[in-house]
């Protein structure tokens, strides 16, 4: 565990229906594509776990599972156990939020990340890119509301007035575009297969 007191969330309790489902076991040149988020994790210093449904197909992992509410289907639903488990923990770790199917993000980012103070949302050409965020156990109150509400992810995270960063920033870790790339669609795979090639 990093001095940061920091976690990563990976979340993996989606639905997946654009790649007809099994998203975290998808092959990625040859790696389950949730092992590239867990990898970056571990570059950077950084316990991992991972929230999913219980039914969610995952490959077998060193790191613990967390297993979310079965309703609603709400990336929020993921949020909150991953705080639940922080909270839970002696020193209260902020938590990192990333998707299971993010496969270029970097160690470095996330260790800087963690090192951030609050909470923190990735933005990319001005749009909330939600899926890379920093949250920690006093926004649960917060956050729940938010799920409660039915806002989206991006709007419920925006309500806590979280440090924005944009490309500039992103920009010291990689390409902005790659680093919040995720795999949502087929030709996504293509693309993600091409860039590792």
């Amino acid at each position: 565990m990093s001095e940061t007191g920091a976690i990563v969330a990976v979340l993996a309790g989606g639905q997946a229906t654009r790649m007809g489902g099994a998203k975290a076991t998808l092959a990625l040149r040859g790696r389950p594509l949730i092992s590239y988020p867990l990898a970056a994790a571990r570059e950077a210093g950084l316990q991992a776990v991972v929230v999913a449904k219980h039914a969610t197909a995952l490959p077998a992992l060193a790191e613990p599972v967390i297993v979310e509410p079965e309703h609603p289907i709400h990336p929020l639903c993921g949020v909150l156990a991953a705080l639940d488990f922080a909270a839970a923990r002696p020193d209260e770790p902020a938590v990192l939020v990333a998707a299971c199917d993010m496969p270029f993000l970097t160690g470095p980012l996330l260790a800087w990340l963690a090192g951030l103070q609050g909470p923190v949302m990735a933005t990319l050409e001005g749009l909330p890119q939600p899926m890379l965020a920093r949250v920690e156990p006093a926004h649960r109150a917060r956050l729940q509301s938010a799920l409660d509400s039915q806002a989206a992810l991006g709007a419920a995270l925006s309500s806590l007035s979280p440090r924005l960063v944009a490309e500039r920033e992103l920009g010291r870790f990689g390409e902005p575009a790659r680093l919040l790339f995720n795999v949502n669609r087929p030709q996504d795979l293509r693309t993600a297969e091409g860039w590792l090639g």
